[in-house]
């Protein structure tokens, strides 16, 4: 699974704009001067703290129901979609490197080519997992 939706609370700012929390996540706060903004940082946000808890194997909260939050005067829930493939493919490109082996023969043909490993490698593994 790698898309994660789960509700994030908009406050109004007293200065503008817009403060986010998100029932589900306590420690993910985030803010946007615009409702454009806003959204995008909670997705940014949301998303910094569920790739974090995946990479130290820790286990995703329940999504909550909107019965099981209070909303304040002004504020209002929204669901945010999060993409944790986009999200890696965009702050993990660190590149790794890898060992194959291929029969020489097969080597010597691409070569001959000019065939990018690297590249043909990366598109292989993309489609192999559907991305």
């Amino acid at each position: 699974m790698h898309h994660y939706f789960y509700p994030a609370i908009f406050h109004n700012d007293e200065k503008g704009g817009y403060w986010i929390s998100f029932p589900d996540f306590p420690e993910c706060m985030t803010q946007g001067e615009t409702m454009e903004e806003a959204y995008e940082m909670a997705v940014e946000a949301m998303g910094l703290c569920i790739d974090d808890r995946l990479r130290n194997e820790e286990s995703l909260p329940e999504v909550s129901a909107p019965v099981d939050y209070i909303l304040q005067e002004g504020d209002f829930s929204c669901l945010i979609e999060f993409d944790l493939v986009q999200y890696r493919k965009k702050h993990n490109t660190k590149s790794v490197k890898k060992t194959l082996s291929i029969p020489e023969w097969l080597n010597e043909a691409a070569m001959e080519h000019d065939i990018n490993f690297s590249q043909v490698l990366q598109e292989a593994l993309m489609k192999k997992i559907g991305i």
